[in-house]
C-alpha cells in the first residue's frame, strides 16, 4: 500500500507544478468598498480572469503536463458539464493531443460551444454528471484514453495549489505580512485540497476556511461523519460546486488540513455577486462569489475588525439570463428588502392608513419595492409588500410595527415560496381548487421534462396551479397545485418517488394559506 502523500510532498508537487504555460498569476485586488463596510481588509483572488475564467485549467494542465508522450499521443477524456470541461480542452490544444470531453445532454448550449471552440471532441450523454461519467469511463477503456479527473487527484490538486502559493506571495507585495484566513469554495474538493497543503505547509497560523451552499454541503457533512457521504440531491443554483459525492484524496485532505467550514445561502451568495461587481465592475459566476459570502457571514458572526482575509473567486462562467435572478434576490441577499405579508380591513380609508404606516415605520419613510394585492374577500385583504431596510434583521422589526398599528403582518423574508413564486402570483383563492396539495420541483431543463410529469401522474389528478420562470439555468424551478383525495395519498407518494425530481412540499406553508389556498381568503 502506498503511504498517504504528506503536505510537504504537496508542497514538493505544487512547487514544481506546471501552470504557466496556460495559466496567468491572477491578481490579488484589494476590494475598497466591501473591505470599509465590513471594517476588514478583504482581498479577491481573481481566478475570474483566467483564460477560461476560472482556476479549472490549473489542475488539468498540471495533470496532462505530466503525462507520458505515450499517454499524450493516445489522448485524455473527462466527463464534465462545466470550467473543468474548457480548462482540459485548453490544454490539450496547448499540449497537441486529443481531448474527449464527455458532457450531460441537460449542458446549455454556451457552454458546449465553448468547449468545442476550444477543440474538444464533445459526446453528449445522459441526463446527470454522474451518467456522463459513467460513459466517459467506459470510453477510457475501449479507447486506450487518460482519465483527467476534475478534482481527486493528486496532480490536479497541486495545480490547483498553486492559487495558495501566489497568494501569500502577492500578500507580501501588497506590504503586509497580515494574512488571517483564505475562504475556499468546496465543491468535490481539489481547489482547497491544494491551497490548503500549501498554506499548511508555508503559513500554519493562516487560516482555511471552507464553504459550501447549504443545499450541496457533501464535504462538510463527511467530515461531520467520519466518512464520505453521498447527497441523495444537491441544488443546483452554484453548479459550479454542485457535487453529491467527494473525492477520497480531497476528503482526506480537508479533513485534516482545513480549520473550518461554512454554509452559505443562495441569497448570501446573489448578494455577494453584487459585492464583487461594485468593487470590480466584474461578474462572477455563484460559485465565485462563495468565498465573499462567507467572509461576510464569519464578520458579522465573529464581530471582527482589522483583520486580513483572502477570497478565491473561483469562477466567472455565468450565463447572462441568469443575471436577472441574481440582482432580484441580491438586495434580500444583504437584507436591503423587507418581504411582508400585510392583512388590512377590507373597508374605506384602511388602504390609505396602511400607506401612511409605513411612512412611520422605524427609522424614517421607506421605499416600497413591491406591491401585491387583489380584492379576495369582503371583510379582509392580504397585501404582498416589499421594503426597503437599513440593514439586517429589520423584517422581523418591520412586521410587529405593523401589528402595533394594528396590522397582522407575517414576515416572508426568508421564505423560499414567498420569494420564487408567490410574489408572482399573489391573489389566488379559487373555491374550485379542493384538494389541493401544493409542491415546488427542480425540473431538468429539457424537452421532455414536463411530459414525463404529466405522464406519470394518474388522470384522476388535476393541476390547479402551476408558475414557472426560466432563470437562464439548467434547470427550472416549478410551481405546481395538483388536486389529489386523502384516498390517493399513497399513490401519489409513489408518483413522487418514481418521478425522481427534488421537491418541496407546501400545502402547510402559511404564505400559501393567505395567499392561494381555497378556503382561506378571510380565515
Amino acid at each position: 500500500m502506498i503511504d498517504p502523500l504528506t503536505p510537504h510532498d504537496y508542497l514538493t508537487r505544487i512547487l514544481n507544478a506546471r501552470v504557466y504555460d496556460v495559466a496567468i498569476e491572477s491578481n490579488l485586488d484589494l476590494a475598497r468598498a466591501l473591505s470599509q463596510r465590513l471594517h476588514n481588509k478583504v482581498l479577491l483572488k481573481r481566478e475570474d480572469q483566467q483564460p477560461v475564467f476560472s482556476f479549472k485549467l490549473r489542475g488539468a494542465y498540471n495533470k496532462m503536463a505530466h503525462l507520458s508522450p505515450e499517454d499524450l499521443q493516445r489522448g485524455v477524456i473527462c466527463a464534465s458539464a462545466g470550467n473543468h470541461a474548457q480548462g482540459v480542452a485548453m490544454s490539450a490544444h496547448k499540449l497537441g493531443t486529443r481531448a474527449v470531453i464527455v458532457m450531460p445532454t441537460t449542458t446549455p448550449e454556451v457552454k458546449i460551444d465553448a468547449v468545442r471552440a476550444l477543440g474538444g471532441e464533445v459526446v453528449l450523454h445522459g441526463d446527470s454528471y454522474s451518467d456522463a461519467y459513467d460513459h466517459a469511463a467506459a470510453l477510457q477503456r475501449d479507447q486506450g484514453l487518460t482519465f483527467v479527473h476534475p478534482f481527486d487527484d493528486p496532480d490536479v490538486i497541486a495545480g490547483q495549489g498553486t492559487v495558495a502559493m501566489e497568494i501569500l506571495r502577492q500578500v507580501q507585495k501588497l506590504g503586509t505580512q497580515r494574512l488571517d484566513a483564505v475562504f475556499v469554495a468546496i465543491g468535490g474538493g481539489g481547489l482547497i485540497s491544494g491551497v490548503a497543503n500549501y498554506i499548511k505547509a508555508v503559513r500554519p497560523d493562516v487560516k482555511v476556511i471552507g464553504v459550501q451552499m447549504n443545499d450541496s454541503d457533501a464535504m462538510m457533512q463527511s467530515v461531520a461523519a467520519g466518512k464520505r457521504i453521498t447527497l441523495p440531491d444537491v441544488g443546483l443554483f452554484s453548479d459550479g460546486t454542485a457535487v453529491k459525492l467527494v473525492g477520497e484524496e480531497t476528503f482526506r485532505i480537508a479533513r485534516g488540513l482545513v480549520d473550518e467550514f461554512m454554509t452559505v445561502d443562495t441569497d448570501a451568495v446573489c448578494a455577494a455577486i453584487k459585492d464583487v461587481f461594485v468593487d470590480t465592475r466584474s461578474i462572477v459566476e455563484p460559485a465565485g462569489a462563495l468565498a465573499v459570502a462567507a467572509i461576510k457571514q464569519y464578520v458579522a458572526s465573529h464581530k471582527t475588525r482589522g483583520e486580513t482575509y483572502a477570497a478565491i473567486l473561483c469562477g466567472a462562467n455565468m450565463n447572462f439570463d441568469r443575471l436577472r435572478f441574481v440582482a432580484e434576490r441580491a438586495e434580500v441577499g444583504e437584507e436591503r428588502e423587507a418581504l411582508l405579508a400585510v392583512t388590512i380591513p377590507e373597508a374605506r380609508g384602511s388602504f390609505r392608513r396602511f400607506c401612511e404606516v409605513i411612512g412611520e415605520l422605524p427609522g424614517g419613510p421607506r421605499n416600497v419595492t413591491e406591491f401585491n394585492y387583489r380584492i379576495s374577500d369582503a371583510a379582509r385583504a392580504h397585501v404582498f409588500v416589499g421594503i426597503a431596510t437599513h440593514g439586517r434583521g429589520e423584517s422581523a422589526k418591520l412586521a410587529k410595527s405593523f401589528a402595533r398599528h394594528g396590522f397582522e403582518a407575517l414576515d416572508l423574508t426568508h421564505d423560499e415560496l414567498a420569494k420564487e413564486h408567490l410574489r408572482h402570483l399573489v391573489g389566488g383563492h379559487s373555491a374550485l381548487a379542493q384538494d389541493e396539495r401544493l409542491l415546488r420541483f427542480v425540473f431538468p431543463e429539457r424537452p421532455g421534462a414536463l411530459l414525463k410529469f404529466l405522464s406519470l401522474m394518474q388522470p384522476s389528478w388535476n393541476i390547479s396551479l402551476f408558475h414557472y420562470r426560466n432563470q437562464g439555468a439548467d434547470y427550472g424551478r416549478i410551481l405546481v397545485g395538483l388536486q389529489v383525495p386523502a384516498s390517493d395519498a399513497q399513490a401519489f407518494e409513489a408518483f413522487l418517488a418514481t418521478l425522481g425530481y427534488p421537491y418541496v412540499e407546501e400545502t402547510l406553508n402559511p404564505a400559501y394559506r393567505l395567499f392561494l389556498q381555497s378556503g382561506h381568503g378571510g380565515n
